[in-house]
C-alpha cells in the first residue's frame, strides 16, 4: 500500500453490504430493531434465490414458504431496499391481497432507507420525500415504489425500466450511464445487467378466500388481464411469495399453465433428507419437529397445505383410503420370498417419469422392496434399473415395451448380463393394450388392499409418494401424470396374474 493510500471504512462497510443480501439484511435489521437477525437455512435459501433474480439469471420467481418464516421481511422489506441503494432508480410495483399489507411493507421500506447508517452508505438513494405517500413514493434519482392490493389500480405504473436501446445485445453499458450506478457497479465488479426493479407479489390471495372459487379465478384472471403487463421489459422480473392454500392458487395456476417458466423455491416445514429419509424441522427457532407434527395432528389439510406446500385436496384422489404398510419382521422369507419380482413402466413421452417396482410376491399380498421413480434420461435410469433388480435379487423383470419399452429392455438385459454378471433375472417385455386411466381406476381397491409398502416409504420414496397420494380419479384435470398409479396397477397385475395379464401380450 503507498503511502497516501488509505482504508476507508465506510466504503468497505458499503462494498460488503452491496455485494451480499444476507449481509445487508443482518446489519439493517440490528439498525432498525436493535437486534440480531438470525440466518437459517431457509433463509439463505431465499437469499441465493433473489441473488439470481439480480443477476439476471431468474425471471420469474415463485417462493412458497409456511406464514410468519421470513418471507416478507427478507423478499419485501429487505430485498426492495437493497434494490435500491443497488440503483437509486429502480421501480418496484408491489401487490398483495389488502391495500393495509402492502402500505405497512411500503412504509417499512421507506422507514429502512431513513435510517442515518443507510443514508451514510448509500446517499445517492436518498428518498424523494421522507413523508410521501405510503401508496406511492420516489427516490431523488428516478426511481419508484407503488404499492397496491391485487384487485386496486395498477394501470399507468409499470415495473423495471425501459430496455435501453444502445444495449439491447446485452454489451457493457457505457460508462457515462448513470454516475451512481457506475460507481456500484465498479464495487462489485460488474459493468452489464443492471437491476431494475421488479413486479413483487406477497400473498396474492387472503386464506379465508382460498377455497373460493370466484375468488380465487378473480385473482388469476387479474393476473394475467393487468399485473403481468405491467413490466417496462421482457427481462423485468416477477417474484410471487406466499404459502399454498389451494390447488389451483395463483401459484398452481402459474405451474400448470407454464410448468418451464417459473422458477419454484418450495419449502416445506418439515425437510427429509433423500438419502436416509430422516426428518427435521425446516427453522427449529420457530417450530420444533415434535411441535410440527402436533400441528398436524390438530389439522392435517390446513398443514399439508400452509405449512408443507402441498395443497393436493383429499377429496376425490385415487387413493383416499392409503397404503398398507408392513415392518422388517412381516417381510416374507424363505421359500415365501422366492418370487422376487419387477414392474417398470417407461416413460411414455418427454415429461413422463420412468418408474420400477421390486417386490416379493406371495399368495396373500405383494411386499414392496424397492422403487427407482425419475425423469432421468434413458442412459442414465437403464443402468440405475439393472442396479436395483440385482440389488434385490429378481427373478423375473417384465418392462413395458410401449414406446421404446423394448430397447430400453434391451439395454438393461445387457448390462444385467455383461456388466453386473447377473444371470439369474429374466427380463421381458410386454404390451399394455388396456385403456391406462381405466385400468388404474378399475384395480385402485385391489391396489390399496394387495399392496404393502415398507413403513416410512413416504420419506424413502417421497416423489413417488407424493405421485402416488396426489392422483385423482377426476380424468377432466389436465397435466395429470400418472407414472406412479399405472405402474403400481401393473405389479398388482403381476400379482393377481390369472386376471390381470390375460389382458397384456408377452413377449420374451
Amino acid at each position: 500500500m503507498g503511502q497516501n493510500d488509505t482504508v476507508d471504512p465506510k466504503g468497505l462497510l458499503s462494498l460488503e453490504m452491496l455485494s451480499s443480501l444476507e449481509k445487508y439484511t443482518k446489519a439493517m435489521f440490528r439498525a432498525q430493531y436493535k437486534r440480531s437477525f438470525i440466518v437459517a437455512e431457509h433463509h439463505r435459501r431465499i437469499f441465493s434465490a433473489l441473488q439470481d433474480v439480480v443477476d439476471g439469471k431468474c425471471r420469474r420467481l415463485i417462493i412458497n414458504v409456511a406464514p410468519r418464516y421470513g418471507k416478507t421481511e427478507l423478499v419485501i422489506k429487505s430485498f426492495i431496499s437493497w434494490a435500491f441503494a443497488l440503483n437509486p432508480k429502480c421501480r418496484f410495483l408491489h401487490l398483495s391481497y389488502s391495500d393495509m399489507l402492502v402500505n405497512d411493507n411500503s412504509d417499512t421500506v421507506r422507514s429502512i432507507m431513513s435510517e442515518p447508517l443507510y443514508k451514510t452508505l448509500f446517499p445517492k438513494s436518498a428518498l424523494a420525500s421522507e413523508k410521501g405517500s405510503a401508496k406511492r413514493w420516489r427516490t431523488k434519482a428516478g426511481g419508484e415504489l407503488y404499492a397496491v392490493s391485487t384487485q386496486g389500480q395498477v394501470t399507468g405504473f409499470g415495473a423495471g425500466n425501459v430496455d435501453d436501446p444502445d444495449n439491447l445485445d446485452g454489451a457493457d453499458l457505457p460508462f457515462g450511464y448513470d454516475e451512481h450506478t457506475d460507481e456500484v457497479l465498479g464495487l462489485i465488479g460488474a459493468r452489464s445487467n443492471v437491476f431494475q426493479g421488479a413486479v413483487v407479489i406477497d400473498d396474492p390471495i387472503k386464506p379465508e378466500d382460498a377455497e373460493s372459487d370466484i375468488v380465487r379465478e378473480r385473482v388469476n384472471l387479474r393476473f394475467e388481464s393487468t399485473i403481468r403487463n405491467r413490466v417496462n421489459s421482457r427481462d423485468t422480473p416477477i417474484i410471487i411469495i406466499m404459502q399454498r392454500l389451494h390447488e389451483h392458487d395463483l401459484c398452481g395456476y402459474l405451474r400448470e399453465i407454464e410448468p418451464d417458466e417459473w422458477t419454484v423455491l418450495s419449502l416445506p416445514a418439515i425437510q427429509t433428507d433423500p438419502e436416509t429419509g430422516e426428518e427435521r424441522a425446516l427453522w427449529p427457532m420457530k417450530h420444533t419437529l415434535e411441535e410440527l407434527y402436533k400441528m398436524r395432528e390438530i389439522n392435517p389439510l390446513v398443514f399439508d397445505t400452509q405449512y408443507m406446500q402441498d395443497p393436493t385436496p383429499r377429496e376425490g384422489l385415487m387413493y383416499a383410503g392409503g397404503f398398507r404398510t408392513y415392518t422388517p419382521d412381516m417381510m416374507p422369507m424363505g421359500s415365501r420370498a422366492a418370487r422376487r419380482w419387477n414392474y417398470t413402466d417407461t416413460a411414455d413421452t418427454g415429461a413422463d417419469s420412468l418408474c420400477s417396482v421390486c417386490f416379493v410376491d406371495t399368495p396373500e399380498a405383494v411386499y414392496v422392496t424397492d422403487v427407482l421413480f425419475t425423469d432421468a434420461p434413458m442412459e442414465v435410469t437403464e443402468r440405475q434399473t439393472a442396479d436395483m433388480l440385482t440389488r434385490n435379487g429378481t427373478a423375473d423383470a417384465l418392462i413395458e415395451s410401449n414406446n421404446g419399452g423394448r430397447g430400453f429392455a434391451r439395454s438393461v438385459k445387457r448390462i444385467l448380463r455383461t456388466e453386473l454378471r447377473d444371470f439369474r433375472c429374466a427380463v421381458r417385455t410386454f404390451t399394455q393394450t388396456q385403456n391406462k386411466k381405466t385400468r388404474i381406476f378399475t384395480n385402485s381397491a385391489c391396489v390399496m388392499n394387495d399392496v404393502l409398502f415398507p413403513e416410512g416409504w413416504e420419506r424413502r420414496w417421497p416423489k413417488f409418494h407424493a405421485a402416488l397420494m396426489g392422483y385423482r380419479k377426476d380424468n377432466k384435470k389436465k397435466n395429470q401424470h400418472d407414472d406412479a398409479p399405472d405402474c403400481i396397477t401393473g405389479v398388482y397385475e403381476m400379482h393377481a396374474r390369472k386376471q390381470g395379464l390375460r389382458k397384456v401380450r408377452r413377449r420374451n
